[in-house]
């Protein structure tokens, strides 16, 4: 096994069948992935209508629409319009500090309503925008209902499931999140030629429907066996474990007391903040820290927010550029297929690397073909059919490989390596991190595609290779091990087990701060 390889030797493997219940608890909790899915497909394509833009960002309209002089590159590179997407993610960034106590003492399920109801009052809000104050408010309600639900679904799902089929349930959250991306992409292919010029308010009032789902769906859901323990129902905690599993008191009983061992000794953290600062928990902060930023460099946001500005920019018509993103957010669904299957056969290791090679491959393909066409003038040009079909054919590719390794691995892997009693804390700043470089990439792409052009291919391509060699050799394999029994991963790498204590010192690593 390569250099962040781990055996998982006398791993504990508790008994438990896929039953009916947890595998609609597990797809009813991924579908919060809807509403971040939705909103991330359809703020690119709504930026791209020309009403829309005439209406609230009236000096962008102009010099898309009417001044031919200005490079393609920077056509769209406006302060304001990236304002519109990015602050609903430093919303995000700000409420994902507060979801962590809600989650923690709440439960899952009352965070994932919560979520979905200010979801749902952030996208009425832009629906019925008068004024960009009114737009920006409606983004920012949108931002908490992210956070929050970011927060909470993943958690939900990573506890529920079965620890051998836990990485292909969690990765349905993240096919939530490309489906609601698929969806968004077709209404803002559609609206336009059933609603004219008032198709943005029908795209984004149509946010309401997944908040509506997954309020519905949180409604439904009996919260998670973890989460009934630290809320002290322990009773009802054991009839939900039972019901989940299909099993009876006796054969749940192993992995019932470890969750209970666990939940005591998180109960006797105050402070997780603090408590996540010792040594021992490095690793998992380090992976909590590195993967959401790595995820966020791949450049995958900057297609699915962008990606009809970006394909108007380097010369495709308006109705070209919405269908070419209804079709890679069909390879995107498709493509997150693979991920469900073998994140639980081949591991979380081999997926990552195999798409990393495969993103920074056609990463420097786009930039080789733009850059050809455009060079860095930017001058305005009519690409040839072939030509813009090879360089949909190579966004696809590299949406393919995302969809299959660092999108739904980005939010699996954080969220099934820490103890109970930081999960909590750990889960936010995953969620912190990303939505904070999401916020980076929103705000500065157009202003990056200005100034680097076709270049700025090759700097996404450049932190793919860095975040491959950093899997590579820091991340242990995580397939197959119990959430609860996780610790042994790091205890067992090469690097990390030196920041590990034995059980003898863990009373000292209490008292041992960074």
């Amino acid at each position: 096994m390569g250099a962040g390889g781990f055996v998982a030797g006398d791993v504990k493997n508790y008994p438990g069948k896929v039953t009916r219940h947890v595998v609609n608890a597990c797809v009813l909790g991924a579908m919060g992935g809807l509403i971040f899915g939705y909103d991330l497909g359809i703020s690119g394509g709504v930026t791209s209508m020309a009403p829309f833009l005439n209406k609230f960002f009236p000096d962008v309209y102009r010099k898309e629409a009417l001044d031919t002089s200005t490079n393609q590159y920077c056509k769209f590179n406006d302060m304001g319009l990236t304002l519109f997407t990015s602050s609903l993610y430093l919303a995000a960034l700000i409420a994902s500090f507060g979801a962590s106590y809600i989650t923690r003492t709440w439960g899952r399920k009352r965070t994932m309503l919560l979520g979905g109801i200010i979801f749902f009052i952030g996208a009425a809000l832009n629906a019925g925008a008068v004024d960009l104050s009114m737009l920006i408010a409606g983004r920012i309600l949108l931002g908490v209902g992210v956070g929050f639900s970011t927060q909470s679904v993943p958690l939900y799902v990573s506890e529920m499931a079965p620890q051998k089929h836990r990485g292909a349930f969690n990765i349905v959250f993240q096919l939530a999140i490309t489906i609601g991306i698929f969806i968004a992409n077709l209404v803002n292919y559609l609206t336009p030629k059933i609603a004219g010029n008032q198709a943005w308010r029908y795209s984004l009032g149509g946010a309401t429907i997944p908040a509506a789902l997954i309020c519905l769906s949180a409604l439904k859901l009996d919260d998670t066996p973890n989460s009934l323990l630290e809320q002290g129902k322990a009773e009802k905690a054991r009839e939900i474990h039972r019901k989940i599993r299909g099993l009876n008191d006796k054969e749940i009983e192993a992995e019932f007391q470890d969750l209970v061992t666990a939940s005591e000794a998180a109960k006797q953290v105050e402070h997780p903040w603090t408590r996540i600062l010792k040594r021992q928990y490095r690793p998992q902060l380090t992976m909590a820290v590195a993967i959401p930023f790595f995820q966020q460099l791949t450049g995958m946001n900057v297609v699915m927010f962008y990606a009809p500005v970006l394909l108007q920019s380097i010369g495709f018509e308006n109705n070209a550029s919405l269908l070419s993103t209804v079709i890679t957010g069909a390879v995107n669904i498709l493509a997150t297929g693979v991920s469900i299957y073998g994140s639980d056969k081949s591991g979380r290791r081999s997926l990552f690397l195999s798409g990393g090679a495969v993103m920074f491959v056609f990463q420097v393909a786009l930039a080789v073909l733009i850059g050809s066409k455009f060079g860095t003038s930017g001058d305005v040009i009519e690409l040839p059919k072939w030509y813009a079909g090879i360089v949909v054919a190579c966004i696809c590719i590299f949406v393919s490989a995302f969809a299959w390794s660092w999108g739904p691995l980005g939010w699996l892997v954080p969220s099934e390596i820490f103890p109970l009693e930081i999960r909590s804390a750990g889960q936010s700043i995953t969620v912190a991190v990303n939505m904070l470089f999401t916020f980076f990439i929103a705000q500065l792409f157009l202003a990056m595609l200005c100034h680097f052009k076709f270049g700025l291919f090759i700097f996404f391509a450049i932190f793919v290779a860095i975040m491959s060699t950093f899997i590579f050799f820091f991340l242990p394999e995580t397939m197959n091990i119990p959430i609860e029994e996780m610790s042994r991963v790091w205890k067992q790498h090469w690097y990390w087990r030196r920041f590990m204590l034995d059980e003898d010192d863990d009373r000292r690593a209490s008292d041992l701060m960074v």
